[in-house]
């Protein structure tokens, strides 16, 4: 453990920011893993949850708790999926 004051306030922000770091990252995987299954089963709200995810990854890359060209990566995939499902 650190022994210095300045250390142990840095410690304690890491810990914080890893807690909310940690929740963004569980809500795009959950954003994801909805949106994907949505594309699969063609249902009619997969644009609209592509759209969410979308946001979520942009913000999640300005921020840096995602690299930037990560999220782009998953945001161009879900997009061709998104296309390559039939339209009703």
């Amino acid at each position: 453990m650190a022994n210095h004051k300045s250390a142990l306030k840095r410690h304690r922000q890491s810990l914080d920011r890893r807690a909310r770091n940690r929740t963004v990252k569980t809500r795009i995987r959950t954003l994801l893993k909805q949106a994907r299954g949505a594309i699969d089963a063609g249902a009619p709200n997969a644009a609209e949850l592509v759209r969410d995810v979308t946001s979520l990854l942009d913000r999640a890359a300005s921020k840096k708790v995602v690299p930037e060209k990560r999220a782009a990566r998953l945001k161009s995939r879900l997009g061709l999926g998104l296309q390559r499902t039939p339209k009703a």
